[in-house]
């Protein structure tokens, strides 16, 4: 049996980042108390632009919290690395990242239900929210970017909450998988056909 750790639970609303004319909700904060968890994501959650953030194949953002010390060693004296939620993550994962989940997984917490939708692809804000200029590629290019799931059963998460694995119908695709192909432009046609045969969100489907 498969399982991880829910770190630590966050949310955050819609505030300036950077600049007054830039809205994100990415500043994330760890939660005090159980957060319910619907179809569109957690409760006293918010995304400034939901075009590209949000909806429900994005409800949720993984992280995984042992990618921290990898970046502390890359960008030192880093602030916006001192605490969890650097990267907009609603769930701060142990015991998983992008090597250990699928494409389509799907794990219980309690009686949420998630279900790997896609990869994270970091937009521009980033940059700002760590005062970067090329944070989203650095972050993209790492394979270090997290994943996002939809939710198939609601329920309540909450810290030091067990992530168990209930499916894998595509143990040969993980998430670090497809974020490579991703970032190295990989167009062979025996591959991409592969590809999509997955169960891929739109936008991804439209992306390979």
């Amino acid at each position: 049996m498969c399982v991880a750790l829910v770190r630590q639970v966050l949310t955050g609303r819609i505030a300036p980042l950077g600049r007054p004319d830039v809205l994100s909700g990415i500043d994330k904060h760890p939660a005090h108390a159980p957060v319910a968890v619907g179809p569109l994501g957690l409760a006293a959650d918010e995304q400034a632009d939901l075009a590209v953030h949000g909806g429900p194949d994005k409800a949720v953002h993984l992280y995984a919290w042992q990618h921290y010390a990898a970046w502390r060693s890359e960008l030192p004296g880093c602030r916006a690395l001192d605490h969890v939620g650097a990267f907009g993550e609603n769930l701060s994962v142990e015991g998983i990242d992008e090597v250990g989940v699928c494409i389509a997984d799907r794990w219980r917490i309690g009686q949420l239900v998630l279900e790997v939708s896609q990869g994270r692809q970091p937009c521009w804000k980033l940059n700002l929210r760590f005062g970067i200029a090329d944070m989203a590629a650095r972050v993209q290019d790492s394979l270090r970017a997290g994943w996002y799931c939809r939710v198939i059963e609601p329920g309540v998460v909450a810290a030091q909450d067990v992530m168990e694995l209930i499916d894998r119908p595509h143990p040969h695709w993980s998430m670090a998988r497809l974020l490579r192909l991703i970032k190295d432009r990989e167009c062979g046609p025996v591959v991409l056909a592969e590809v999509l045969e997955l169960p891929l969100t739109p936008s991804w489907r439209r992306l390979f």
